[in-house]
């Protein structure tokens, strides 16, 4: 089952500020990128049944260090997560399900609510990038300073030339940029973490291009894009 491209768009004056949240150990999603993910674990299958019957929207949050001791229980989660919308779901045998979730906006996780359903939730904030006034003039230098830099890793992940290349890079906000390049470079967890975690689009900017700057000296990797399911 899919949505229509109308029952995918997000108004923050709309949104509840009350999350589901999926955590998981090893991923980091974006606002404006598609995750594709794979859910099988009884507790999760009840949060995607409950968000297909509702609002369809589900957080992404990362594990903190330590999650493997309690696991099954509430291990601490980033402060910053990424609230995404099942924009298309297929079940599989054996109670498990194939879906892809669209990154929407970062959120802040205020407070976890207190345990009533199988899974976990939490009151968030929407953090809309911020776009300094003082900066404005710089910006588009640093737009093109970017998009020249991440143009020469291309050729490094594998099937992201053609995507990118069909992607006015100049044209879309710097904000969507970055996130979406984020996403798609084989970037460590704490890394792209922090990359989430930071609202000043021109903060994030120059965050982003010390590390492809590192990417460039370091020996070629091909991560391959877009990334592969993700299991809970």
């Amino acid at each position: 089952m899919s949505k229509k491209p109308d029952d995918l768009l997000f108004v923050p004056e709309k949104f509840s500020g009350r999350a589901r949240l999926f955590p998981l150990p090893n991923l980091v999603m974006f606002p404006h990128v598609i995750q594709p993910l794979h859910i099988y674990e009884p507790r999760y299958v009840d949060m995607l049944h409950e968000a297909l019957d509702d609002d369809r929207l589900i957080a992404m949050a990362l594990l903190e260090s330590g999650w493997e001791q309690d696991y099954e229980g509430r291990p601490p989660l980033a402060p910053v997560a990424c609230l995404g919308r099942v924009v298309s779901c297929q079940a599989q045998p054996g109670i498990r399900y194939n879906l892809l979730l669209m990154g929407l906006r970062r959120v802040r996780i205020v407070r976890e609510l207190e345990p009533g359903k199988t899974f976990r939730e939490a009151e968030v904030e929407v953090l809309e990038d911020e776009y300094c006034l003082e900066a404005t003039d710089a910006r588009p230098a640093l737009q093109r300073k970017l998009v020249k830099s991440f143009e020469q890793m291309l050729p490094r992940i594998t099937d992201a030339e053609e995507l990118f290349n069909q992607m006015s890079m100049n044209s879309v906000s710097l904000g969507t940029l970055t996130d979406v390049i984020s996403y798609a470079l084989d970037l460590d967890v704490p890394t792209k973490q922090l990359l989430l975690a930071e609202p000043n689009v021109d903060t994030r900017t120059r965050m982003l291009l010390e590390n492809l700057r590192r990417s460039a000296d370091a020996v070629p990797i091909d991560s391959g894009f877009p990334p592969a399911f993700s299991c809970n």
